[in-house]
């Protein structure tokens, strides 16, 4: 068997639903997309020969015909009805030794590490042959939005009145289910860069054959660099990752997208020529948990936090200077052949150290003197001894000044185009990142807020047993405090360790904001938010922390710190709009809220919501949340920013981003929004700059369509739909919840039949699975919950307890199947969420699914369970079709369809890999070797799934 059998026939296409939907409908794109398909299969195909090639050299012959033959049977399983393939794989594997699993376990991985690489490269090759075509005003681009305003009568000024009211940020958050080392990451970029190579210029054959030898070579590296991470990763392993993705991508992108935005606008040549608003760098921002969440996770130290904000300037500021240092040795320009203006010449003069060749090139002396102010900046952020009265700069706007005095000159000169170039680029990213580079949230439960205060005001006699006092007592307790001046906490008093640890982290946030200024900590989340004490709570403590002045002023104040609390489980949501109305009637606290200029930051936790009530209700409930918290703050006069707290996976709010925000309820698009960016997401999203921008952009797009979009259904028809909504969700929950909390065992089933155990140890993160010791469903956190049932094949969160919804809403309403698809058609919130079931669902495989049941070692237990679960699916997916009118899941999408189905003979294997390494596992075959072949498996099936975590 020759070598490039290893990689089959299969052609993979973008398993992205969002760039897929992008384009997906327009019959020309259809052509262009069918035009290239091609060169995808003979990517692919290339790869697969360079793997299947390094595998036989490497681990032999023998081990290249094992799998090999692993590969056919998990064809033949997946895909006939023969019986005894079963149990031909069994014993294809049993007698296999460790080292030989993990060498299979390894070859899948890599073939789908490849796949992804050469599916990314074709999106990216499509989307510019797209834009040579003229087609790329596709739904998620500015430039199709900018245009629809144009034509609704929009002019220039009107549209940046728009885009003023939008203030949006993604935010990174330290929930990892990204398991690559950055030395895979290294690899993977140096084969995309060569296929890129490839495909940028026209290459003679010996050029080609260079491109092809070095990534064997990368290959060869790529089998022999560990796969897995020896040790747990470290908060500040995980700042350090997080800043990695600014300088690939944020640093250029972000301030590059602000620019078009600006020259967009100004080019639409329609109405008054409006010029950009000074506060247009506003428009998005990108904010990290990492350093500053330490909600269940004990690794987030005061010192944490230090490092966070030290790390983080040391990035942004040397990126300035590699700017700085570039733009030296660009504008050359000498004062006989230009003119400057006095400021700059006067920065010219003041430069110290440069050659006395560049002495008639005032440019390149201003900025070497710019850039030796911000060296000494630097330093003093690194606590450096300086020279008294050394220049530096003590803000950011000092710096933005100096820089505006080029650009203003380059202008003056008449080189308007330099000045609108790369000087131009580094002004909007001083803006943007200051000298801080992201926001650092700050996130605590709100438990540990309660015992915190509880020992602060037991210790100076204000109240012994805050903690059991009734919910309106702790109110009128905190209320007090925070309008007193009187200070709870004393640097001369003892307390208890969790005590001292909270206290310790605000006060690091305050000497950080110091440092490198207020914007480096903007915002407090309260997680597990339920009650207006746990609010109050959090605000006392910023308050003895320095962080937070209650005294009355009327005015808003830029220290001033967001005060957001998250409401995550269903119970919690459906009372939210309650606790905010409550609160902002709380004179102590409203006042906290005019200092933030009347703006209030609500999160809404898909993650624990759908682990609390499943898909549906989770939907249903936030949905009716974000409606209801419109109406409170309207009425308060405050205006709302919400806060997305989505993950990757479906059962964790993931799905496209544009198509969430326009489905968002009209109440809810202020345009001022917030969005979690969440384990292997980051990665997939903004590893590469192209598409990442891709991604921003369709992020401003949904949010400046979202402001402007009209009711698409009448009052009466929305009244209807909501009451049906509300009828399935009733039913879809206690479907749910009967199985997962209320059936005696489940727990047991659910950590038999995944590997849940297994993945506590991947280290894949610097925080435990479960916020408190135990194996409780209710206090596993949602990462690994959804990790684990995608590990598996059934996606459970994404879609149980729909079909029995479904069956008993039309038991009771026969014929009302023409209602469910007018809801389909009409109602965005209600086509989204079934396009993401649809998803889901086609990615699940009951007959890889009922391979993990086997592991469950009570066999009434595991009949009982998994004939519930594969009497729900089939139910949900009959029903789902019926309301998408279709025969087959993903009709409508051909190209994903076909992208999970060639997957499958890449992935099962690695699904059966797992399951017999478990079973030697769980049966005290217990080695190094059976370790690592699990954690292998577990990281090649995330890679191969891309949206599990």
């Amino acid at each position: 068997m020759s070598a490039t059998s290893f990689h089959g026939t299969s052609s993979f296409n973008s398993v992205d639903p969002e760039a897929e939907r992008d384009l997906e409908g327009a019959a020309s794109y259809q052509s262009l997309q069918a035009e290239q398909a091609d060169r995808l299969t003979a990517d692919v195909r290339m790869f697969g020969d360079q793997l299947g090639r390094v595998l036989k050299a490497q681990e032999g012959p023998a081990v290249f015909e094992k799998v090999e033959e692993i590969r056919r049977l998990a064809l033949a399983f997946s895909r006939t009805t023969d019986t005894s393939v079963p149990g031909r794989l069994d014993a294809a594997m049993t007698g296999l030794s460790a080292e030989v699993m993990q060498a299979v376990a390894r070859s899948f991985t890599l073939f789908l590490l490849l796949a992804n690489i050469a599916e990314d490269q074709h999106e990216r090759r499509i989307r510019r042959a797209a834009e040579i075509a003229g087609l790329a005003k596709r739904p998620g681009s500015l430039v199709r939005s900018f245009e629809n305003l144009v034509s609704n009568g929009y002019d220039q000024r009107g549209i940046w009145a728009l885009l003023e009211k939008l203030s949006i940020t993604a935010v990174l958050t330290a929930h990892p289910t990204e398991v690559r080392r950055q030395a895979i990451l290294q690899h993977e970029r140096r084969l995309a860069g060569l296929l890129e190579e490839r495909d940028s210029r026209l290459l003679t054959p010996a050029e080609d054959l260079e491109i092809r030898r070095e990534m064997s070579h990368a290959m060869e590296c790529l089998w022999n660099t560990r796969l897995l991470r020896s040790q747990p990763l470290t908060v500040v392993d995980e700042i350090k990752n997080g800043i990695w993705f600014f300088n690939r991508t944020f640093l250029q992108e972000v301030p590059s997208l602000h620019c078009w935005v600006e020259d967009a606008v100004g080019s639409l040549g329609y109405g008054p020529k409006a010029p950009a608003p000074e506060g247009s760098h506003r428009l998005l921002r990108i904010g990290t948990w990492i350093g500053g969440d330490r909600d269940g996770n004990p690794n987030v130290s005061a010192d944490v936090l230090r490092q966070a904000g030290s790390l983080q300037s040391e990035a942004i500021v040397k990126y300035y200077e590699g700017v700085l240092a570039q733009l030296v040795q660009t504008l050359t320009l000498s004062t006989a052949r230009t003119r400057v203006t006095p400021a700059v010449k006067n920065m010219a003069e003041r430069a110290y150290g440069v050659s006395p060749h560049t002495s008639d090139e005032p440019y390149r002396r201003a900025l070497a003197y710019v850039s030796e102010k911000l060296s000494r900046t630097r330093q003093r952020f690194n606590g450096d001894t300086l020279p008294d009265g050394a220049a530096l700069y003590g803000e950011p706007e000092q710096l933005i000044e100096d820089l505006s005095e080029i650009q203003s000159s380059l202008e003056l000169g008449g080189s308007a185009s330099l000045a609108n170039g790369a000087i131009r680029s580094l002004i909007k990213a001083v803006e943007i990142f200051g000298f801080h580079l992201a926001p650092i949230d700050l996130r605590q439960n709100s438990e540990v807020h309660t015992r915190t205060v509880a020992e602060l005001l037991a210790r100076v006699g204000v109240c012994s047993d805050y903690a059991s006092l009734p919910e309106s007592m702790k109110r009128d307790v905190l209320s007090t405090v925070l309008a007193s001046e009187r200070p709870l906490w004393s640097p001369f008093a003892s307390y208890g360790a969790e005590s001292s640890a909270e206290l310790s982290i605000l006060a690091a946030a305050r000497e950080i904001r110091r440092v490198y200024g207020n914007s480096v900590v903007q915002n407090c989340i309260i997680s597990k938010a339920a009650e207006v004490s746990d609010v109050l709570a959090a605000a006392v403590l910023l308050k003895e922390a320095g962080l937070l002045n209650a005294e009355v002023s009327g005015e808003a104040s830029s220290e001033a710190i967001m005060i957001a609390p998250l409401f995550e489980t269903i119970p919690d949501l459906r009372r939210a709009a309650i606790v905010m109305d409550e609160l902002l009637s709380i004179p102590a606290y409203r006042n906290l809220v005019v200092q933030r200029g009347n703006q209030q930051e609500i999160m809404l936790g898909y993650s624990d919501s759908n682990k609390d009530g499943g898909y549906l209700t989770s939907c249903w409930e936030i949905y009716q949340a974000e409606i209801q918290l419109g109406k409170v703050l309207s009425r308060h006069g405050v205006s709302m920013r919400l806060f997305h707290g989505r993950g990757g996976a479906v059962g964790r709010g993931g799905g496209s981003t544009y198509d969430a925000l326009l489905a968002q309820p009209h109440g809810a698009r202020s345009g001022k929004i917030r969005i979690t960016e969440q384990g292997e997401v980051i990665a997939s999203k903004y590893k590469h700059p192209e598409v990442g921008r891709k991604h921003l952009e369709a992020i401003l797009a949904g949010s400046l369509e979202a402001c402007v979009s009209g009711q698409e259904i009448d009052g009466s028809g929305e009244e209807m739909f909501h009451v049906v909504a509300k009828a399935l969700s009733e039913a879809a929950y206690s479907t749910y919840r009967s199985l997962v909390y209320e059936t005696e065992g489940f727990s047991k089933y659910f950590r038999e039949s995944t590997p849940l155990s297994e993945i506590a140890q991947l280290n894949i993160g610097s925080r435990p699975t479960s916020r408190k010791a135990g194996d409780s469903i209710e206090d596993l956190r949602a990462i690994p919950w959804v990790f684990s049932w995608a590990q598996c094949r059934l996606m459970l969160p994404g879609w149980f307890g729909f079909g029995s919804a479904v069956e008993q809403w039309l038991a009771e309403n026969p014929g009302g199947m023409g209602l469910l698809r007018e809801m389909h058609a009409s109602w965005p919130f209600f086509r989204t969420a079934m396009a993401n079931m649809e998803m889901v669902l086609a990615k699940s495989d009951l007959g890889i699914a009922s391979r993990y049941a086997d592991l469950v070692t009570d066999a009434e237990l595991r009949d009982r369970i998994f004939s519930r679960i594969s009497e729900e699916y089939a139910l949900t997916k009959r029903h789902l079709l019926s309301i998408l009118n279709a025969e087959m899941l993903l009709g409508s999408n051909p190209a994903l369809r076909r992208s999970i189905r060639n997957r499958g003979p890449y992935l099962d294997p690695l699904n059966h890999a797992q399951i017999e390494l478990l079973k030697r596992h769980r049966t005290g075959q217990v080695s190094e070797g059976i370790t690592q072949g699990i954690r292998m498996t577990i990281n090649g099936l995330a890679q191969g799934l891309r949206n599990s975590g």
